[in-house]
């Protein structure tokens, strides 16, 4: 019931209430009226109830002195002597600091039930029975290490396994964040939760429950969530030796001058309200600035740390690339077919596909408007590539496998091209006509235009850059090489992502992540900072994300570490001027020039003061 009534009081709604009667009882004090009833005595109940229960349940339960203590003792000794308005005002202050720092720290928590949203409920079993195999629908939980699965186009795989039978594209970007769905046939692995593309796959199951793929992702990201700490009040760090200090010197005082009132007075103005107020205040306007440039920070402790970061770890695809496809190179094989001939075949026989390259091809023949042709006989063959018949004669396109298996020879200059793109991290498909191969398309993601500007920036702000992929060796150096980050770390699971993160911090490194997929959710948690795309990132990313973009523009990340770092600054110099407006105001009440009520407005000019310098954030230029 005090739980609940402390929670209740501890409101915005309350905590405005008890504003409004502090601010009658001051205007009855500023008039030198004395009322029969105070209204402080409202602000004191509404938010005294809260801050007292908060330092008794502290003392008995966690056995913590915190400045809450201090300043219930405060209050309570004002009371004691009649002077309502002291004891009314250092519960207010405390009051606007406990809401404000709130307001930072809250974070949306849906992430994670999304994450779990995204592990399949059934599978299809297939049962061998003597007579023929018959299919079963089963709950996910019942399907056991060795069981044969069949999975369909467009169906999620529901356990890990290896595929014995078909061939199909799996869109794995739920795990690896590849941008390219991955051509799989018998002997290869698919994990829980990725999508089968295109064919009908039997797959025996290797890895169920627990230990899938998805689940072990599940796992790292409720493992890093448990571990961040919430942001400590500075004032609560300090508590420890601020209380029997204040108490020592008010009981010093009354000893030696008889005078009980400077003793409360002392109490009054030690109250660390300024201090209290001195992070959230600074960090509320810090986040405003950010947000009116499109970047949306959840947390202050986010900001603070992000002013600590030496590092910045980049996901690939996304991140530092659009994370769009796009043909890149049209390389025909034969003179007497043009690069506008060779488009025109490989469009007008992918028409009918649902890849991704045939689509990205068939897009790109239509934005240099090339006249797409109507095919006959066309054929899909998942994981491999298509047939069809233009204008008579037999087209073939797809991987190299693929035209070796339909007798296509491909000579030694088709190789050394298909060698020269793979190690720019480019896929292909291969054009024959007939039984001759008459040209190679590649398609690759592109890079960012600033991120070449803003890895050079970072270095100049001794930052470390490193790329953190689940794409293949050679697209991540292609990559890499072109946005000048030297440190490469490639073909990442998300649990590798996390231990590189893990390492790197191990070296004493404030590791900043910044990534866009669902894949990327373990190490945005687990890093001193996550950054989210918001944009095109998945809603998971952005949840498990500190800082989310919500322009996708990581230009504004040299901008961010400025602002944080301001932030920092700025937290320091007001901790350090309400502390210098305390000592002040403490040897004032020792002297007897302050009592009570002067000690309260004093202590409340410092709170102002205080807000003031933290709302001079908001306006100041940092990009």
């Amino acid at each position: 019931m005090f739980q609940k009534m402390s929670t209740a009081l501890s409101g915005t709604k309350w905590t405005i209430v008890s504003g409004v009667f502090l601010a009658f009882s001051l205007a009855l004090l500023l008039m030198g009226k004395k009322p029969p009833f105070n209204p402080a005595w409202i602000t004191v109940v509404l938010s005294g109830y809260p801050l007292l229960y908060l330092a008794i349940s502290r003392l008995l339960y966690e056995k913590w002195i915190s400045s809450a203590l201090l300043i219930s003792i405060a209050m309570i000794a004002s009371i004691a002597i009649g002077e309502m308005f002291a004891a009314g005002e250092v519960a207010f202050i405390m009051a606007i600091g406990a809401i404000l720092e709130e307001k930072t720290v809250e974070r949306a928590k849906k992430g994670l039930k999304d994450l779990i949203s995204l592990t399949p409920a059934r599978g299809r079993r297939l049962l061998l029975d003597a007579e023929k195999p018959r299919e079963e629908m089963v709950p996910v939980d019942q399907i056991q290490k060795g069981d044969l699965l069949r999975v369909l186009p467009g169906e999620a795989i529901p356990v890990d396994g290896e595929i014995t039978a078909g061939h199909t594209s799996v869109d794995q970007s739920i795990l690896t964040g590849e941008s390219l769905p991955q051509d799989k046939g018998p002997g290869d692995g698919v994990y829980c939760g990725t999508i089968n593309r295109f064919g009908t796959i039997d797959v025996t199951a290797t890895y169920v429950g627990e230990d899938s793929s998805l689940q072990k992702l599940i796992r790292l990201v409720k493992e890093a969530e448990e571990k961040k700490a919430p942001m400590q009040r500075v004032a609560d760090q300090w508590a420890t030796w601020l209380v029997p200090v204040a108490l020592l010197i008010s009981i010093i005082t009354f000893a030696a001058t008889g005078d009980f009132t400077r003793g409360v007075t002392i109490l009054v103005v030690f109250c660390p309200c300024a201090l209290a107020l001195a992070t959230p205040t600074s960090i509320m306007a810090a986040i405003g600035q950010a947000t009116k440039h499109g970047i949306i920070i959840k947390s202050g402790e986010a900001l603070e740390k992000m002013g600590q970061v030496d590092c910045i770890a980049f996901d690939k695809t996304g991140t530092l690339t659009n994370g769009n496809l796009v043909v890149t190179d049209c390389y025909p094989l034969r003179q007497e077919i043009s690069e506008e001939a060779l488009l025109t075949l490989a469009a007008s026989a992918e028409a009918f596909s649902e890849h991704p390259l045939a689509k990205a091809m068939v897009a790109f023949a239509k934005e240099k408007q090339i006249i797409i042709q109507p095919v006959t006989d066309f054929q899909m063959f998942p994981g491999k590539g298509i047939t069809a018949v233009l204008q008579h004669k037999a087209l073939t396109c797809g991987t190299l496998s693929f035209l070796e298996e339909r007798n296509i020879e491909v000579e030694e200059k088709a190789h050394i091209v298909l060698d020269t793109f793979r190690r720019q991290g480019k896929a292909t498909i291969l054009i024959a006509v007939e039984a001759s191969l008459v040209g190679i398309l590649s398609f690759s993601d592109s890079l960012r235009d600033t991120a070449s500007a803003i890895v050079k920036e970072l270095h100049t702000m001794h930052t470390k850059v490193v790329l953190l992929t689940g794409d293949h060796v050679q697209a991540a150096l292609f990559f890499a090489k072109q946005a000048g980050i030297a440190a490469v770390k490639a073909e990442l699971l998300p649990e590798d992502k996390v231990l590189c993160i893990s390492q790197l911090e191990e070296e004493g490194q404030k590791v900043c992540m910044i990534g866009d997929g669902v894949n990327d959710a373990p190490a945005l948690k687990v890093a001193h900072v996550g950054i989210a795309m918001g944009a095109m990132g998945s809603d998971i990313a952005v949840d498990a994300a500190d800082i989310a973009l919500v322009t996708d523009d990581i230009s504004k990340i040299p901008y961010l570490k400025r602002l944080s770092n301001a932030t920092r600054n700025t937290i320091k110099f007001n901790i350090a001027l309400s502390m210098a407006i305390n000592f002040i105001a403490i040897i004032l009440s020792i002297l007897g020039v302050l009592n009570p009520i002067t000690g309260a407005l004093v202590h409340n000019a410092g709170s102002v003061l205080v807000v003031c310098n933290a709302a001079l954030l908001y306006d100041r230029r940092f990009l």
